[in-house]
């Protein structure tokens, strides 16, 4: 049987753990990620990722929410043309870093290190902040990002499935909270779960995806996106009223194209 929804939005996170961004339309390519996700990752020490090997390591080894809540204090933009990271601090000023130079990257760790010590029980000393990019990142088939999940190709969100868990604990979820690429409408609450191995066609002409996993959450879904306070269970909430803590799916790309909001999702 079909099932058919609806994308509303789609989002990137160049630095993982960082601030969302809104895209108009992403050009999406076989066995690869969703375009400038998870491109970058502030390790926090030394973390153990090797550039030669890369292998996917816990997010607590990186600058994140999960760890440092402060991190949400900060409002960072990606300009993939410039190669320029802007970030906004918490009173309003602004600071550009040409992420194509060893300076420019180095000065925006020292940067994120001010405000988590500023923040956070955060020694810089002990455990000073290095900016990682993800190797080969500019290629077509870029096989590695800084994702929590080894199969973390590109994620959706089924808006529905957060607003019945919103209405269970009474209160309203910013789905940014769950920081997923790809949010569908008209959908029921929780249903993409049992999509595991089945294909998701966007259009008729549109990208190809394979289901592989529902989404595991953790405690960076507990952080307000806006004031950058623990606010709210949600992993707790989940296993609570649904005896899990999934929200969302992960897929692999099979087959290439461009993707905006208002396609048609289609589950075959």
């Amino acid at each position: 049987m079909s099932t058919t929804g609806a994308i509303t939005q789609l989002w990137r996170h160049p630095i993982k753990g960082f601030t969302p961004e809104p895209v108009s339309e992403a050009l999406l390519c076989p066995d690869a990620f969703f375009p400038f996700d998870r491109l970058y990752a502030l390790e926090v020490g030394h973390s153990g990722f090797d550039a030669l090997a890369p292998k996917t390591i816990s997010k607590m080894k990186f600058a994140v929410l999960a760890r440092f809540p402060a991190v949400a204090r900060l409002r960072t933009r990606y300009d993939e043309i410039e190669d320029v990271f802007e970030v906004t601090d918490e009173d309003g000023k602004s600071w550009r870093f040409d992420m194509a130079s060893e300076a420019g990257c180095h000065a925006l760790a020292r940067h994120v290190e001010t405000i988590l010590a500023r923040h956070e029980d955060y020694d810089p000393v002990a455990f000073p902040l290095n900016l990682l990019r993800a190797p080969n990142w500019d290629e077509v088939h870029s096989h590695f990002r800084f994702t929590d999940s080894g199969k973390g190709f590109v994620s959706f969100l089924n808006l529905n499935s957060l607003r019945d868990l919103g209405q269970r604990i009474g209160r309203e979820l910013d789905p940014l909270r769950l920081r997923a690429n790809i949010w569908v409408e008209d959908l029921v609450a929780f249903e993409d779960h049992d999509w595991v191995g089945r294909h998701i066609r966007i259009g008729e002409e549109g990208p190809h995806f394979e289901v592989l996993k529902p989404i595991v959450r953790c405690v960076a879904t507990h952080m307000n996106p806006d004031t950058a306070e623990r606010d709210v269970d949600l992993c707790t909430a989940l296993w609570e009223h649904y005896g899990h803590r999934d929200c969302g799916i992960y897929a692999r790309i099979l087959k290439g194209g461009t993707l905006r909001p208002g396609d048609t999702l289609h589950v075959y």
